[in-house]
């Protein structure tokens, strides 16, 4: 599966420098419901998906072309500015970093094609995150990987290129680690504080003199880790944790409660990536849900834990950046219209 969806997202690469880019993608239209639903957002609020090159959206985020889907792979390259001027996704999850580091000049590639209110979430690459080296193909573990928490790495092949290239559009760098496995979970605080050594030596400061701080996420598969414990030796850090709704995991209330998110105190950011809907795996979402065009499977409680978060960290004033995945309910544009409706507390309906 990994090798596939590196393959996918490798389309993602735009021509740089001088080079004539392909034909632009235009987007569909947008509704005047839509719009006033947008409107009625708090504009800390920023809801996206997971990657953007799936031709099942056209109609809901892109024009058709010829009477037909733009196809998967002119998505991939030509896709994110069409993307991008959808009133409701203001930001997206770059995944293909998880697979092979970019360069600068790919950040800023994709930063060049949205608007400046517009924030990536980036995923650091799995030899990064991952302590197994997998097998080809299966994905099975097949050694310790070498580079685990490896800081130099994370530092000089995806931190300073990502915070270089997208520059003011960067959002959460987010460290998605997946099941980490009994030998390492056998000692959680140590774990945690192996993993709060890594961050803490993480750069601090934005290239070029821009002011601000990095945005640094920490994503775990691993339920017995969404302590308060571990969301402390994050924050000590300078990081946070980002709740990863997924089969795997607690709903997403639960961790926002056990991390600290919903307190009335505080004051770091909302980070959510809604991956998979409870219950089913990767594979079994995909195909059920493909060509992820509906809503197959909705899933409310999800939804309103997710809403209340937002709507607290905004009347907090607070940063929330949430983005689903098309493995969630079926179609990840339509989720965040649903999403959208429940923060803004179902208004403006259609023909309102």
């Amino acid at each position: 599966m990994a090798d596939r969806q590196r393959s996918l997202f490798d389309d993602e690469s735009l021509p740089a420098g001088g080079r004539r880019g392909p034909r632009p993608v235009e987007p569909a239209p947008v509704d005047p419901a839509t719009a006033r639903l947008a409107a009625a957002l708090p504009p800390r609020i920023r809801l996206g998906t997971s990657s953007w090159s799936f031709p099942g959206w056209t109609g809901l985020v892109y024009a058709a072309e010829s009477g037909r889907p733009p196809g998967e792979q002119r998505l991939a390259r030509a896709g994110l500015a069409a993307y991008a001027r959808h009133p409701l996704l203001r930001t997206v999850s770059l995944d293909r970093t998880f697979y092979a580091p970019l360069a600068a000049q790919e950040f800023a590639a994709y930063a060049a094609q949205v608007p400046a209110d517009f924030r990536f979430v980036v995923k650091a690459p799995a030899a990064i995150t991952d302590p197994a080296v997998r097998r080809p193909g299966s994905g099975e573990p097949s050694r310790d990987n070498p580079t685990f928490l490896d800081a130099r790495l994370a530092t000089e092949s995806f931190v300073r290129p990502a915070l270089a290239g997208l520059g003011d559009r960067a959002g959460p760098l987010v460290f998605q680690f997946p099941p980490l496995g009994g030998r390492l979970l056998a000692d959680p605080p140590r774990l945690a504080a192996r993993l709060a050594a890594f961050l803490a030596v993480l750069p601090r400061s934005l290239p070029d003199g821009r002011a601000g701080r990095p945005l640094y996420a920490v994503e775990v598969r691993d339920p017995q880790l969404v302590t308060a414990g571990f969301a402390a030796a994050l924050k000590d850090a300078g990081c946070m944790p980002c709740l990863a709704i997924h089969a795997r995991m607690p709903p997403a209330d639960e961790q926002a409660d056990a991390f600290g998110l919903a307190a009335a105190d505080a004051r770091q950011p909302v980070v959510a990536r809604w991956n998979l809907h409870a219950g089913r795996g990767y594979e079994d979402a995909k195909a059920g849900y493909f060509p992820f065009d509906r809503l197959v499977e909705e899933d409310l409680p999800t939804r309103r834990a997710v809403a209340a978060i937002a709507r607290g960290a905004a009347a907090a004033d607070r940063d929330a950046f949430i983005t689903i995945n098309n493995k969630a309910e079926g179609s990840a544009p339509l989720s965040v219209r649903r999403l959208a409706e429940e923060i803004a507390g179902g208004v403006p309906a259609a023909g309102s």
